[in-house]
């Protein structure tokens, strides 16, 4: 039967509904998020090509950490949704107060990552005019990753109970924060000193605070919330609770990275062929990372759906819930690699003035690379949902295992081959990843149809 008439069933329309109800806050959060990375990239870009390279290289590296505590963190949300769905509103509060608990750990290895990043990307071979760059940057940022950290376990709090306007709400606000703190700190404005891509960390970490503080008091004057006295009695340890985290959580972070890894390895390549390419690539990505927002919120509420099915005992509901979303999530990203294809210089113009001549190289390599983007957009959304859907089921160990082959093996290993050895340079690098993403999303929604399977075999 095709995906068409799934749909068209009133099981399936039902599901498709609620699935789309709550994706759609958590796609305009990530996209508000991603509005915000952009803006940073614009107004770097009004710096110059040095401070935007150097500024994405910041951003990747500060990206990675993030995803690791995203990854980690990751695993809050399955055991909430697990948790609502058999009712168990006691093991919503465990789970809550020792994602918070967990929050605080990683962020002290975070922190000492970032302030060492001079020695860390000197020592992978980058340009030293570009770390000094990227080091300001980021010994600026550095000071809002545990409020970072804060947010997203609050976020899946509200997420699990489909209540994710919240978030949504208080991402858009930031983007006007942002843009303001920039405007003033980057540039010098309103009797500021002008300080450039200090300032721009100085507004990232502020704006960190501020969302985490306002979704703090939003969870504390709600009544739904309220009821699960989140921070009574937080300094008392619940250890089970707190390791179990960690149990699931390590393998959604070593997929997380691992992906993540083979971007920031793709911004490492282009680093050392020239600077024209790596403001390309950082341009690309950023278009790139704007597709992936719908994705990347489809497979969060699809570890929901999931969750709530199986807390629920409902197989049927878990299958209707991860293939609706590989449907929808893939379904959409055919539209922006149509925008890739048709609409790559114009793209490209809205992060560096194509009437620069400084520009004109680094513009051609961003028109290249999206070119190439186009056509991974499909897998890239499918590869990213089915993930999201085997988080709803626990399932990520052997997830990670088939992610990081699906990445580095193939991923890297292209990027390699076309990249270095076959002097393609950064064409090579973009086509070696979608090699990596193309096997991740075989592998993935192979894996989803195996473990739906073997459910649906343990009923009585």
């Amino acid at each position: 039967m095709s995906s068409r008439l799934f749909l068209l069933q009133p099981a399936w329309r039902s599901e498709s509904r609620a699935l789309l109800t709550l994706a759609l806050p958590i796609v305009l959060a990530g996209l508000a998020e991603t509005a915000i990375n952009t803006t940073d990239v614009v107004m770097m870009g009004w710096l110059g090509t040095k401070a935007v390279a150097g500024g994405i290289l910041g951003s990747h590296y500060y990206a990675f950490l993030h995803f690791f505590g995203l990854g980690v963190l990751s695993a809050v949300a399955p055991l909430l949704a697990q948790a609502l769905g058999a009712r168990n509103f006691n093991a919503v509060r465990r789970s809550t107060r020792q994602g918070l608990w967990v929050a605080a750990v990683l962020s002290v290895p975070g922190l000492v990552a970032i302030w060492h990043v001079r020695s860390i990307l000197l020592a992978l071979g980058q340009d030293p005019v570009l770390v000094e760059l990227t080091e300001q940057y980021m010994h600026a940022r550095m000071w809002g990753y545990p409020a970072a950290l804060v947010f997203l376990v609050l976020g899946h709090l509200l997420s699990a109970h489909s209540r994710p306007r919240a978030i949504m709400v208080v991402t858009i606000a930031a983007i006007a924060l942002n843009g303001l703190g920039n405007y003033v700190l980057m540039f010098g404005h309103w009797g500021a000193p002008r300080l450039e891509l200090v300032g721009a960390g100085i507004s990232s970490a502020v704006l960190d605070w501020c969302a985490a503080i306002a979704l703090s008091i939003f969870v504390y004057r709600d009544r739904r919330f309220r009821r699960y006295h989140i921070l009574a009695r937080i300094w008392r340890a619940d250890w089970p609770r707190f390791f179990e985290i960690f149990r699931l959580g390590l393998p959604i972070a070593a997929t997380v990275l691992a992906e993540a890894g083979l971007f920031l390895a793709a911004t490492l390549m282009l680093g050392r062929f020239s600077e024209a390419e790596l403001a390309g690539h950082a341009v690309a990505v950023q278009c790139a990372s704007i597709a992936y927002m719908v994705p990347n919120g489809v497979g969060q509420a699809a570890a929901v759906r999931v969750g709530l099915a199986v807390g629920g005992g409902d197989i049927a509901g878990v299958g209707r819930a991860g293939w609706s979303a590989m449907i929808w999530g893939a379904g959409f990203m055919l539209l922006p690699a149509w925008a890739f294809w048709v609409f790559g210089p114009n793209l490209a113009g809205l992060y560096l003035d194509a009437d620069d001549a400084n520009n004109t190289a680094a513009i051609e390599f961003a028109v290249l690379f999206l070119g190439v983007a186009a056509f991974f957009q499909l897998v890239d959304g499918a590869q990213c949902i089915a993930s999201g859907a085997l988080r709803g089921l626990k399932d990520t160990r052997v997830p990670m295992c088939l992610a990081a082959g699906s990445y580095w093996i193939l991923g890297f290993g292209a990027a390699s081959v076309f990249g270095i050895e076959l002097g393609l340079n950064g064409v090579g690098v973009w086509i070696g990843l979608a090699f990596g993403l193309a096997a991740a999303a075989l592998a993935l929604t192979w894996r989803f149809h195996r473990q739906l399977a073997r459910l649906q075999r343990s009923q009585p």
